[in-house]
């Protein structure tokens, strides 16, 4: 084969690369400097290194599938491609949402009737049963189903997703065999089986998001990592339910089965529509007015649910008190029932120990979970930084390496470059060269155009335009030193003061003059405001002035004023829309959060806060959805009794 001989730009080219390496050589700081050079490589090389998802890497798939299907496998890499595209994810995440609403829409009717828009449901769900299947079976061909480390089964979140389908390919499967039979479709029973109980296990779908969202997951993590400590909490919460039902019993066993009843009349029917506890006369307790006579008899409060007369339902009402939800009704019943010297030591003392303290526990546990996590996630990154690091200075060595081996190999070539780069480097550079010939290109331009242009060109060059520059450039310091300064501050302090004054004094039946008062006020100072407005813009400029949030927030502000006042004048809307627009006035009260430093770090933690725990609300939401679908599927349709019965 014939002697490869390298060209000048492959010599050049070389000698780029040396001079480079020669020079990281000598700053001592090669670390640093061959950062920036490799940084594109590097991020690509991370962006493909970084483990994404279970069996992303090579390195977690197992070499077969179903013991028969390896790496090299045709299908088998396919499958692969497919459940590592990010849009598959996307269409599974998609269909999860679509999943939830028609969850959300299905309609319980009694005795198990349906209408079409259940029927179309029902056909719907057989579709989304087709994707999760396809989903599960791409999952297992790719990954394994469960003899491999990181099979699909190996996977909590997955083996949940499978029982799901599992549990709905099994109740499709009964459905259809109870219509062979005859039977009603819609949750009828097949084979001893109901049907409808096992579609009470759809509402577990909307927990398949937690696997597509990594900050539900952490979250989620956390909660079930605290389930020890929280099983704690939950045995001293139980102790102090015992131990204060027990107490109740002693002391309140039944004295909330009297009631006020008429001397005339019907006997066993309270004289009260909504009748409470009484004491007879020797009591201290509510005593009956009107010829009512206190007598027994009476279910107790909420049907007879509410009351210590065992101890079942002593720890249900002690239950109820603890969580605050209308203690209160209790205290005052037993207060009615027996006077005020005892019950309110019990209900106090209960609900301070109980709920302040006992439960607040829970919290502080959470608290703590959270920031080991936290702490566990900071140091994840922090090795994750010194592995990058340490990658790095490995890339930085090799390319070193092959730099000096190619200067080794090729040493001839050195003095050919620096001959070709004399020649170059006494002559005009060739940016200069690039500068010249695009001045006279522009000349030449310039010397083409039409008289107006030409007109234009000498008065951008004329002494009037670098006087008005220069006039420009001055006014704009100007500006900018008086928007920063002090006066500056506490005038916009004091019209903040004012606005909010006349947002205030604005009641009910208000004279006339006032409310002239009032639109008088608000047009002078939304004019102030627009001129404070203007003012920063020009000083700052419209993309400094643009960067901060307040000053978007302002100008908003002022935007939504300057509409309103003009539909108000027009009378193009009608008054509940100028009503709506007029709220926008309120917001002219945090302005003070600009100038305010104290005050714009408390919004600052605030806004923060909110987005640190915005995966816990998305998962708050997510249960209280999944808890709102299985009281459809359980109780839906049962709830309908006659309004005219007396209950």
């Amino acid at each position: 084969a014939p002697e490869h001989i390298p060209t000048p730009g492959a010599a050049l080219s070389w000698q780029a690369a040396i001079d480079a390496a020669r020079q990281a050589k000598l700053m001592g700081s090669a670390g640093n400097a061959t950062i920036s050079t490799v940084s594109s490589t590097q991020r690509k090389r991370q962006q493909y290194g970084k483990p994404k998802k279970q069996g992303s890497t090579t390195a977690t798939r197992p070499p077969r599938a179903l013991l028969c299907l390896t790496l090299k496998n045709p299908i088998r890499r396919a499958c692969i491609s497919i459940v590592e595209w990010k849009p598959f994810e996307i269409i599974i995440l998609l269909t999860i949402f679509a999943n939830c609403v028609a969850l959300a829409i299905y309609i319980p009717f009694p005795e198990d009737d349906s209408n079409a828009t259940n029927s179309n449901l029902e056909r719907v769900e057989y579709l989304f049963l087709i994707i999760f299947t396809v989903e599960a079976f791409l999952k297992v061909i790719a990954y394994g189903l469960l003899f491999h480390p990181n099979a699909y089964l190996r996977n909590g979140w997955n083996l949940l997703n499978f029982i799901n389908l599992v549990v709905g390919l099994f109740s499709a499967i009964l459905e259809q065999a109870t219509k062979a039979d005859g039977a009603n479709a819609l949750g009828g029973k097949g084979a001893g089986f109901d049907v409808k109980a096992l579609r009470a296990f759809r509402v577990l779908r909307p927990l398949r998001l937690v696997s597509g969202v990594p900050s539900l997951q952490v979250v989620l993590n956390s909660i079930i990592k605290a389930m020890v400590p929280l099983l704690h909490i939950a045995l001293l919460v139980l102790f102090v339910i015992i131990i204060y039902a027990i107490i109740g019993l002693e002391l309140f066993m039944g004295k909330m089965h009297k009631t006020c009843y008429n001397q005339e009349g019907i006997a066993d029917v309270p004289a009260e529509d909504d009748p409470s506890p009484c004491a007879l006369e020797t009591g201290h307790g509510r005593q009956c007015q009107n010829g009512t006579v206190c007598k027994p008899g009476w279910d107790g409060p909420k049907h007879g649910i509410t009351n210590f007369d065992n101890f079942a339902f002593a720890m249900l009402t002690v239950f109820q008190c603890i969580t605050m939800e209308g203690w209160t009704d209790v205290l005052y019943w037993m207060q009615d029932a027996m006077g005020y010297e005892l019950p309110w030591v019990y209900f106090v003392s209960l609900v301070i120990f109980g709920s302040f303290f006992v439960l607040n526990l829970v919290l502080g546990v959470l608290s703590g979970e959270f920031s080991k996590e936290r702490e566990k996630a900071k140091a994840r990154g922090d090795f994750q930084k010194l592995r990058e690091k340490q990658q790095l200075e490995e890339d930085l060595k090799g390319y070193l390496d092959w730099i000096t081996q190619a200067e080794d190999i090729d040493p001839e070539n050195e003095d050919e470059g620096m001959d070709e780069e004399k020649p170059r480097n006494m002559s005009m550079p060739t940016s200069e060269t690039e500068s010249v010939n695009t001045e006279n290109v522009a000349g030449g331009d310039i010397e083409g155009e039409n008289c107006g242009a030409r007109l234009a060109h000498r008065i951008s060059k004329s002494k009037f335009s670098r006087y008005w520059r220069r006039w420009n450039r001055f006014c704009r310091r100007k500006c900018r030193a008086a928007v920063k300064s002090n006066v500056f501050y506490w005038l916009v302090i004091f019209l903040v003061f004012l606005n909010t004054l006349t947002i205030a004094s604005e009641h009910y039946n208000q004279p006339h003059w006032l409310t002239e008062v009032q639109d008088t006020a608000n047009k002078a100072l939304l004019a102030l405001f627009t001129a404070e407005m203007l003012l920063k813009m020009y000083s700052l400029g419209l993309q400094a002035y643009f960067v901060s949030l307040f000053n978007r927030f302002d100008c908003f502000i002022v935007c939504g004023g300057i509409l309103e006042t003009i539909l108000v004048e027009t009378k193009i809307m009608s008054p509940l829309g100028i009503s709506v627009l007029r709220c926008v006035r309120l917001l002219r009260i945090f302005k003070i959060t600009r100038y305010w430093n104290s005050l714009s770090n408390l919004v600052a933690s605030l806004l923060n806060s909110v987005r640190s725990i915005a995966s816990l609300l998305l998962l708050l939401f997510l249960f209280i959805i999944i808890f709102s679908l299985l009281g459809m599927q359980l109780f839906g349709g049962k709830f309908n009794f006659d309004e005219m019965q007396t209950r």
